[in-house]
């Protein structure tokens, strides 16, 4: 029994063994096969590629034939354009060649023929300068006369009838110019000065500080004259004290001094303590009042006049022209009335409003500092000007307009006419009745000192001066000239506002008697 089940294992163990055997060869001989047909199909693959890589070798090798043939077909197109281009300039050059040789044989038969022409004139020449010296010895025959002496003959002569001939056109001229100038001019400053409206001066080198009564005098006063003294030296101003009923009077030059000592004295009236240390405090406050009010007035004038970027220093300069007086005219109202002015003559001509505005509100800040420092105020202001960056053209618009420097500007001449205007408008400013008589004794002296002048009278107030001449020393020509020459003396001679009118009157009369 266990015999016949070990043979029983074992050849199952033989059938299961060949089976896998068999199994194993069949798989084995599947898988040869497969790859087999893997390298027949590589080898089929392979000859493929090497078929196209040659097929596109021979289609490039093809197209660089095709290229090449079409760069040597374009190379010898461009070959036979250069060479027709150069037979073209080679003909050119020929045909300029055979025309600069035939202007050569031209410009050598003309130089030739201008050789010929010169030695003709050379004679020519010389037949006349004998003539004219033949001429000119008979002539000096004929007159008596040397040839200088003919020669400055000729000359007076001419010189006489040039002078004649430029004083008519002088007078041509100066018709011509008045008949259209005085009109525009007339229209531009009329329509200027109708559009600006400026208070008349009423400001005065005085101020009068009313009191409650007359014992407040006492008090001013101080135990023997401490107070007052004590006020005049830390204000600079002085105190006058007399019978003028509830009223003192502070007088001073200095504008700025004299409100000072005004708010100060009023305060301390308002306040009833009067004593060095207490006239001490209230001048410091009243000080420091008048500085706060010098800066607002010159703020104010820059937004008036539509001005900005201007520099500190300028604006506390413009703020005190407020306190500073010129013929009676406040400065700073005045600076301002030049602005508008300019502002309006600038827009009516077309020149440039801003640059005339600007200089025609600084164009009198010199007059802040001409008390410290020395020379014109127009100088002073340009330096000031200079030193705080203003634009050249408003420095120099503003530092021509008393001619310290000759204007080179429309604005500059139009600060000049501005400044005419407002200064002599009437109530603009005024004078003592001593400056305002020598003024006019002057302007008769000057013409009376020209000769020819038989009198001479200043009328309107000393804006116009008329003289009468001799008509047999002075012919109409000359009156012109007379009348230049006056102007002339008046500008360097004189100071005035505004401008002087210089009228010259010739009249002839015949006189007879019936009997």
């Amino acid at each position: 029994m266990p015999i016949g089940i070990y043979v029983l294992d074992i050849v199952v163990v033989v059938v299961f063994v060949t089976m896998a055997y068999m199994l194993l060869r069949s798989n084995f001989h599947h898988r040869e096969q497969l790859m087999l047909q893997k390298l027949e199909e590589a080898e089929r693959i392979q000859q493929e590629a090497e078929k196209l890589a040659e097929a596109q070798k021979r289609e490039a090798l093809l197209e660089a034939k095709d290229e090449a043939y079409r760069l040597r077909a374009e190379m010898e197109r461009e070959n036979r354009e250069k060479r027709a281009e150069i037979q073209r300039l080679e003909r050119r050059l020929a045909q300029k060649e055979e025309a600069l040789e035939r202007r050569v044989e031209s410009v050598d038969k003309k130089e030739r023929s201008l050789q010929h022409r010169e030695a003709e004139l050379q004679q020519i020449e010389q037949e006349l300068i004998a003539l004219t010296s033949e001429r000119r010895a008979e002539l000096q025959r004929i007159s008596g006369y040397t040839v200088e002496e003919a020669k400055a003959l000729f000359l007076k002569e001419v010189e006489q009838e040039s002078r004649h001939e430029a004083a008519k056109l002088i007078r041509d001229i100066e018709e011509e110019a008045r008949r259209d100038g005085e009109r525009r001019a007339r229209n531009i400053i009329t329509q200027a000065i109708q559009r600006c409206a400026v208070d008349q001066t009423s400001e005065t080198t005085v101020s009068v500080v009313p009191l409650p009564n007359d014992e407040m005098k006492g008090r001013i006063i101080g135990r023997e004259g401490r107070n007052i003294r004590a006020f005049e030296t830390m204000t600079g101003v002085d105190l006058i004290i007399d019978d003028t009923p509830e009223a003192v009077v502070l007088s001073g030059f200095d504008p700025v001094r004299r409100e000072v000592a005004r708010i100060a004295l009023t305060n301390l009236i308002q306040d009833g303590r009067i004593h060095p240390g207490r006239i001490e405090e209230t001048i410091r406050k009243a000080q420091a009042e008048v500085e706060q009010r010098i800066l607002e007035a010159g703020e104010t004038a820059l937004i008036e006049t539509g001005q900005t970027g201007i520099a500190p220093e300028i604006v506390r300069l413009l703020g005190k022209l407020k306190f500073r007086m010129s013929y009676g005219q406040n400065v700073l109202d005045h600076s301002i009335e030049v602005s508008h002015l300019c502002g309006l003559l600038a827009s009516e001509i077309g020149a440039n409003i801003q640059v005339a505005k600007r200089a025609g509100l600084l164009h009198d800040i010199g007059k802040a500092l001409d008390h410290e420092v020395e020379g014109p105020h127009a100088v002073i202001g340009a330096d000031i000007l200079r030193r705080n960056r203003e634009s050249e053209e408003v420095i120099h618009a503003m530092e021509a307009h008393h001619y310290d420097v000759e204007p080179a500007s429309v604005e500059a001449v139009l600060i000049i006419c501005a400044d005419a205007i407002s200064a002599s408008r009437p109530g603009a400013r005024r004078e003592t009745l001593e400056t305002y008589v020598k003024r006019l004794k002057k302007l008769e002296e000057i013409a009376d000192s020209f000769h020819g002048v038989e009198k001479t009278f200043a009328v309107q107030a000393g804006r116009e001066i008329r003289l009468i001449v001799r008509p047999e020393q002075i012919d109409d020509l000359a009156a012109i000239k007379l009348a230049r020459e006056t102007a002339r003396r008046i500008e360097e001679e004189m100071e005035y506002p505004g401008q002087i009118k210089v009228t010259v009157i010739r009249e002839t009369r015949a006189v007879d008697y019936a009997k």
